[in-house]
């Protein structure tokens, strides 16, 4: 079940919420610690005024809420609202209070007991798990994956607790998105959204969750893929990933992957059977070793932003080289010069693909150690960015290959002494933003341009018929924005 989380000042406030998720959720969970103190005796209006079940919680500010009060008066408080018709109670495992439990068994109230570790993935979560459960109660585990490997754990409780039927998973902070998507593979029976982004819960909307991710639908048969980076929530390619299989009845969803370490994503790919997944900075280099089969343009430009699986291995593409020579390939003179500002996998790739197509190429980067590996690799002409100035009018195509431009670096110009003449042909990789400073001074200047959004369009196509064996439909409607708020 998809749970609303309820976290208005005022019954209408709750009410209205309840009213824009009625297609999206089947419970709520109404968080009494949000409300202001005028409104808690009107509680009852809300539980008469919906036809869902309710859980009623009410959190310290140490465990994510807003509660102020003592201890006393937060039990106090359970008790007299526990009454009025809850389906369900969230408990502290650390609350120990006989007549609230008490009321809940004559009022048929099931108690969620719920342990929370803010500060990662505790060694003993499943003995944790197996006592919470051992009384009877729901057991409910909020933890904070400080990593990938953290996630593995998490995603292990499914199997090591098929025992314990009945439990909530909860995973918290920007490592524990895939396992609010994914929580029905944890083995939770619920999953939490809200439409307010300042509580632990409002990372995801529940239309978003609902009807991007299919969350509630996912079962141990549905085929996993995501996209790997750090940064990675700022990807559109859920959005276009998503509609695509929506709009082929495929049972697939794709999912964003924070990650700290390419090693351990390869262990939870094996654990949760992920067919294939798209790499984002700063991986594109470091999947290279994970490879078992990569194309001849793999080998050549020593990047990877597609990974696919099959038999025994995987195997790797490189869309963004692709991408680009369909989408730039026909504007692009043989013998002309070019300029690419950057020295990354996603550099790397226009490299060659200019290279290919006959240009002379001029690579500048903030890090000349990191221009001249790539130049003498690439066999080009390399720079510091520092020096950006003197190329000025030396290029007819120009292509701003590095992050600078997105968060947290937005209205922020990667190369402001690199001037246009207005005959250039310019290319912006960053996509989100769509219109970068770089960006809107060379369509100022008259130049020629071409957006991130388009290329990342076009290369994402290519990669959704990897992962699909077939096109992308042309019926489905991408939703072109971040898909996870963060921070």
């Amino acid at each position: 079940m998809l749970c609303l989380t309820l976290s208005g000042r005022t019954i209408e406030d709750n009410l209205k919420q309840l009213d824009d998720a009625v297609a999206f959720v089947s419970i709520a969970r109404l968080c009494c610690d949000c409300l202001d103190r005028d409104q808690l005796g009107r509680v009852g209006d809300l539980v008469a005024g919906t036809k869902y079940p309710l859980i009623l919680s009410c959190r310290r500010l140490s465990d994510g809420g807003r509660w102020t009060g003592t201890e006393r008066e937060r039990a106090d408080l359970l008790c007299s609202l526990v009454v009025q018709g809850f389906k369900y109670i969230e408990i502290d495992s650390s609350l120990k209070r006989p007549r609230l439990e008490e009321l809940c068994k004559v009022h048929n109230v099931r108690i969620i007991r719920t342990f929370r570790d803010g500060e990662g993935v505790p060694p003993d979560l499943f003995i944790k798990t197996a006592r919470l459960a051992a009384k009877g109660d729901i057991p409910q585990l909020i933890v904070n994956p400080r990593g990938i490997g953290d996630l593995c754990t998490v995603f292990r409780i499914r199997q090591e607790l098929a025992s314990v039927p009945e439990k909530i998973i909860v995973t918290e902070g920007p490592f524990g998105i895939p396992g609010r998507i994914l929580y029905r593979l944890t083995g939770s029976m619920i999953g939490y959204c809200s439409y307010d982004s300042s509580i632990p819960d409002g990372v995801l909307d529940p239309q978003i969750l609902s009807r991007l991710y299919r969350a509630d639908s996912i079962g141990p048969e549905t085929a996993v893929y995501g996209v790997i980076g750090n940064p990675v929530y700022h990807s559109v390619s859920p959005g276009i990933h998503n509609p695509g299989f929506r709009a082929l009845g495929m049972d697939a969803v794709y999912v964003p992957f924070l990650t700290d370490s390419v090693r351990a994503f390869f262990k939870l790919a094996e654990q949760l059977d992920i067919r294939g997944f798209s790499v984002t900075t700063p991986f594109k280099k470091e999947v290279l070793p994970y490879l078992g089969k990569g194309a001849r343009d793999i080998k050549l430009i020593g990047s990877c932003n597609t990974l696919i699986r099959v038999p025994n291995l995987w195997k790797g593409i490189n869309t963004d080289y692709h991408g680009f020579l369909t989408m730039c390939g026909q504007f692009i003179v043989p013998g002309s010069n070019a300029i690419v500002i950057g020295a990354g996998g996603a550099a790397a790739s226009v490299v060659w693909a200019l290279k290919s197509s006959g240009c002379k190429v001029v690579i500048l980067n903030r890090n000349p150690d990191h221009a001249r590996r790539l130049g003498e690799y690439a066999m080009c002409q390399w720079d510091s960015l520092e020096n950006a100035g003197k190329y000025s009018g030396t290029a007819s195509f120009i292509v701003q290959a590095t992050n600078v431009g997105m968060a947290p670096l937005e209205g922020t110009d990667p190369v402001p002494t690199l001037e246009f003449t207005g005959k250039e042909m310019v290319c912006e990789l960053v996509y989100n933003p769509v219109h970068t400073a770089f960006l809107s001074r060379a369509e100022k200047a008259g130049c020629k341009v071409f957006y991130g959004i388009d290329l990342i369009l076009t290369q994402a196509r290519l990669q959704f018929a990897a992962f699909a064996g077939q096109s992308y439909p042309e019926g489905a409607r991408p939703m072109l924005q971040a898909s996870v708020r963060v921070g």
